[in-house]
């Protein structure tokens, strides 16, 4: 039970780290940018919040007895370039996180191995949750590699600064070990 515990409390902390990875990347751009796609085949920063909300709400609603893929869900339609401001924007991104996040914080520990179903196919929950934290974090990806592509000026490094691995990795050794998600500094920095 207490490796169920510590999995929760990490893939919350994982999905908390590439919520705020997207928003400090989102947060670098002007509003404008947000809409750009550079061709057909690809995705603005937009329609992949879009996407991503219409996955979470679709998944995440009532996901231990309904299956993920809901019959309101239109996955196309979420690729359309239709909203309209960075405040749209916004609101589809955190309604589907407050989802997630709402059924994450509802789960027992127990019903980690639990059988859900997304497109008829069974899944346990925890196959379900690393499921969607590979898909999430994909995506996450690609707006942070976009959002580096479209900024103009200097870019705020999310992550270790170019040439300054060896100066990170002398901070981290200079520490005592420790038991802790790597989230945990990462978050901060984020956040600082």
């Amino acid at each position: 039970m207490e490796a169920n515990i510590l999995y929760l409390e990490s893939a919350k902390k994982q999905f908390l780290y590439y919520k705020t990875l997207s928003e400090k990347a989102m947060e670098q751009l002007a509003p404008e940018q947000l809409f750009i796609f550079p061709n057909q085949d690809s995705n603005s920063i937009a329609a992949i919040v879009k996407h991503l909300s219409g996955n979470m709400l679709s998944r995440w609603t009532d996901f231990m007895t309904t299956d993920g893929e809901k019959e309101w869900r239109n996955r196309d339609a979420e690729f359309d370039n239709d909203l309209e401001t960075k405040e749209s924007i916004l609101l589809a991104w955190n309604k589907g996180w407050d989802c997630l996040f709402d059924a994450l914080n509802s789960l027992q520990p127990q019903q980690l191995s639990d059988i859900i179903y997304i497109r008829n196919e069974g899944h346990s929950v925890i196959e379900a949750i690393n499921r969607q934290l590979a898909h999430y974090s994909y995506h996450v990806g690609q707006i942070v590699f976009y959002a580096k592509q479209l900024k103009d000026g200097s870019w705020e490094s999310l992550s270790i600064p170019k040439n300054k691995s060896i100066s990170y990795n002398a901070g981290k050794f200079a520490q005592e070990k420790s038991i802790k998600n790597f989230t945990d500094d990462e978050l901060k920095n984020l956040n600082n």
